[in-house]
């Protein structure tokens, strides 16, 4: 009788501590898991820009640099006043595409409560319109007295950028008989190229920085009524609770910067025919010590 009572004694001895083993054994299990996914959360970035060069040169440059920074990035395209718009309503992380103060003015005052200004990633950014120089005017209060040789037409680029509305502005201010024609950035270039290939006479919207600039002779169009503004900046913006949401995503977005010869380079690699992925690229790949700056700090 004593022999079976102890033997009892020891079955349930094992029986309890296998059971405390396993409940060990579940937590460690569920404690390392914890600590696996946290340390695997996949770190992600959704920008938003517009189909400018330079615009499409820094979100593409920006994309591979926070790849290298371990995010997954995602780039839209869309056009000014949806990007505004899909800030303030949280469908973008951040732009660096944002031409204040006067460009996209008017996408600002409506949109600007609900949007995060970070930081200025250019300087000196100017918009007008631009002629060959051998066009023997240099004002826009000249178009009108030139009409013919223009064919009445400015060559302007998407419908929804600034600097089309600010063109529509001119045309009522100079009272000029002239049609805004809407293209795309390409589209103009295009025309501005073709134009110059025959020595043509054309008008077209334009800004600095571009690699027009840089491939031909042009000029600024004088806008003695000041339509145009002082020249603007390109602004990094971002929704409202990145900068809590994802501290290194915002200061990543917030150390940015670069100078027209660094975006420059970009843009006449693409306007070459360059892939964008392999511009910008090429562009980290001779600017390391720019980017590190960018991703820490230092």
């Amino acid at each position: 009788m004593k022999r079976q009572v102890k033997l009892l004694a020891v079955i349930t001895l094992i029986a309890v501590l296998v059971m405390v083993s396993g409940c060990t054994d579940q937590n460690a299990s569920g404690e390392s898991g914890t600590e696996l996914e946290e340390t695997t959360q996949t770190k992600e970035a959704t920008i938003g820009y517009v189909l400018w060069d330079g615009e499409i040169a820094s979100t593409n440059v920006m994309k591979i640099v926070l790849e290298e920074a371990g995010y997954d990035v995602e780039i839209i395209a869309v056009d000014a006043g949806a990007l505004y718009q899909g800030l303030a309503d949280s469908q973008f992380d951040f732009t660096t595409s944002a031409w204040l103060p006067q460009t996209q003015k008017n996408y600002w005052e409506t949109y600007g409560d609900d949007i995060d200004s970070v930081a200025v990633n250019l300087e000196d950014c100017k918009i007008g319109l631009v002629v060959p120089t051998y066009v023997t005017i240099d004002s826009i209060e000249e178009l009108n007295d030139n009409k013919d040789q223009f064919e009445g037409e400015i060559i302007g680029i998407d419908p929804g950028a600034g600097i089309m509305q600010t063109t529509e502005t001119a045309i009522d201010n100079y009272s000029l008989d002239y049609d805004l024609v809407a293209s795309s950035s390409a589209g103009m270039a295009a025309e501005l190229k073709n134009s110059i290939s025959d020595e043509e006479w054309v008008v077209v919207t334009l800004w600095t920085p571009h690699w027009t600039f840089n491939s031909f002779d042009l000029k600024y169009l004088e806008d003695p009524n000041g339509v145009y503004g002082e020249a603007d900046h390109v602004e990094t913006l971002a929704r409202v609770g990145l900068a809590e949401d994802d501290p290194e995503l915002y200061g990543i977005i917030g150390r940015f910067n670069w100078t027209h010869d660094d975006i420059q380079s970009v843009m006449a690699d693409l306007a070459d025919g360059m892939p964008e992925d392999e511009a910008a690229q090429k562009w980290i790949d001779n600017n390391p010590e720019k980017v590190q700056e960018w991703i820490g700090g230092n």
